[in-house]
C-alpha cells in the first residue's frame, strides 16, 4: 500500500483547515471591533473555559490534543485583538520614550556594587562604568536599597553563573523591586585558592567563599574534604583571611583579590567548569534602552489553568522569538503561587515584539517589563 493516497487526504484536509483558520481570524477582527465600540475586555475567561471543555468532549480520543490546538488558536485570536485595540498604550509610550544614553564613561555616575574591592562584581563594574568610583555594598539587598533611596543610579549584581546556575536571591530582589535592566556583561571566573603567605595546601583545613563560588568548585572541595563556610563575597573572604593569624584558613577568590589583600595563591584551575563565567546586570530605576539592545526580560504570573504557560510561550514562537531563560520564583504574598522571569532575544523597536509585550501587559497579572539591553 502506498502512502500517497493518505498524504493526499492530509493535504486536502490541511487546505480546508487553513481556509477555516483564516475565516476564524477574520471573525476575531469583527469581535475586536465590537469590543472596541462597546468597551468590552478582550479576555473572557469563562467563555474560553467553556469552549475548551466542549472541544475536549467533542475530540473524544483526541480530546487533550484538540484542547491544546484550540488553546493556541484562542491565544492567537486574542493577540490579534490586542493589536487592533492598541493594548498597553501606557507601557508602549514609556518604552518608546526610554533614554538610550547610558552614562558608561561618566566620572560622576553613582554605581552601587556588590561586595568589596577585588570581587568579580567590581570587575564587572569597571568593565561597564570605566571611570566611576563605586559604592560597595555587603549584601544584594543593600545594592537595591541604594538605588531605591537614590544613593546610586545603577547597581551591579550577579544574576547567573554558567556552572552554578541562577543567583536566586537576586531573582527574588528583581521581582520585588521591578527595577530595569540597563546592560549585562559576562565576566570569566577563574578562581584561585589563596591563604596567608607561607601556607601549604596540606595546612588548609577550612575554606571560605561566597556560596556560588563554593558550588562552582564543589568537585575539588569534596575531594579534599575541607570544612567549608559561606561568606558574603569572594573578595570579602580574601580580606577576612588576610586579617587572621591562621594558616589553616583559605579563601576561594579571584587572583586580583588575592593580590590586593596580600595573600599567597596556593592553587589555580580547580573549578568544576574550565569555561566558568558569571553574568552581571546593571539595574536602575530609570529605563534605558540602547539602540543595539538584543535581549529582553519580563516577569509575570499566570492563572492556575491547564496549559497557561504553554499558551503564553506559544505567542513568542509565533513571532520566531528565541527564549533563552525561564525561571519561576515563589510569590511571597501568596502561598504556592509563582512569578515567572523570562529572557528572550529581540529588540523592542520591532513592531511585532512591542505589540506582543503590550498585549501581555494587559493580559497577565503581575506583569513587568524589566528591560531591553545589550550584553557587553
Amino acid at each position: 500500500m502506498s502512502l500517497k493516497p493518505i498524504r493526499d487526504e492530509i493535504d486536502r484536509i490541511d487546505n480546508q483547515l487553513i481556509e477555516l483558520f483564516k475565516q476564524r481570524m477574520d471573525c476575531s477582527k469583527r469581535v475586536a471591533e465590537y469590543k472596541l465600540e462597546n468597551g468590552l475586555p478582550i479576555f473572557n475567561a469563562e467563555r474560553e473555559k467553556d469552549i475548551l471543555n466542549s472541544v475536549y468532549e467533542k475530540g473524544e480520543e483526541y480530546g487533550g490534543s484538540a484542547r491544546l490546538l484550540y488553546s493556541s488558536i484562542m491565544e492567537l485570536s486574542r493577540a490579534l485583538q490586542h493589536d487592533m485595540l492598541g493594548s498597553g498604550e501606557q507601557l508602549k509610550n514609556e518604552i518608546l520614550s526610554a533614554a538610550d544614553d547610558i552614562p558608561f564613561n561618566s566620572q560622576n555616575v553613582k554605581v552601587a556594587c556588590f561586595g568589596v574591592p577585588g570581587t568579580y562584581a567590581h570587575n564587572a563594574t569597571q568593565k561597564l562604568f570605566q571611570n566611576c568610583e563605586p559604592k560597595f555594598c555587603g549584601r544584594f539587598q543593600d545594592v537595591f536599597s541604594a538605588i531605591q533611596n537614590n544613593e546610586a543610579e545603577f547597581g551591579i549584581i550577579p544574576i547567573e553563573n554558567s556552572s552554578a546556575g541562577s543567583v536566586t536571591d537576586v531573582y527574588d530582589l528583581m521581582l520585588k523591586y521591578r527595577f530595569y535592566i540597563s546592560a549585562a556583561v559576562d565576566i570569566p571566573v577563574n578562581h584561585c585558592l589563596a591563604a596567608k603567605k607561607g601556607t601549604k595546601l596540606s595546612d588548609i583545613k577550612k575554606v571560605y567563599s561566597h556560596q556560588q563560588a563554593l558550588s562552582q568548585c564543589s568537585d575539588f572541595l569534596n575531594s579534599r574534604k575541607f570544612e567549608i563556610e559561606s561568606y558574603i563575597s569572594t573578595a570579602a573572604a580574601a580580606q577576612m583571611i588576610a586579617q587572621q593569624d591562621n594558616n589553616t584558613y583559605a579563601a576561594i577568590c579571584s587572583e586580583d583579590a588575592a593580590e590586593k589583600y596580600g595573600l599567597e595563591i596556593i592553587l589555580r584551575g580547580f573549578q568544576n567548569n574550565p569555561n566558568n563565567c558569571t553574568r552581571f546586570i546593571a539595574v536602575s530605576k530609570k529605563m534605558f534602552i540602547e539602540e543595539n539592545a538584543d535581549k529582553i526580560s519580563l516577569c509575570f504570573s499566570l492563572p492556575h489553568t491547564t496549559g497557561s504557560l504553554y499558551s503564553t510561550l506559544c505567542r513568542f514562537a509565533v513571532h520566531g522569538l528565541n527564549l533563552t531563560k525561564i525561571e519561576s520564583r515563589p510569590m511571597f504574598s501568596k502561598s504556592f503561587e509563582y512569578l515567572f522571569y523570562l529572557d528572550f532575544t529581540g529588540n523592542i523597536k520591532d513592531k511585532d515584539v512591542l505589540s506582543l509585550i503590550c498585549a501581555l501587559s494587559d493580559e497577565l497579572d503581575e506583569f513587568s517589563f524589566l528591560g531591553n539591553y545589550k550584553e557587553k
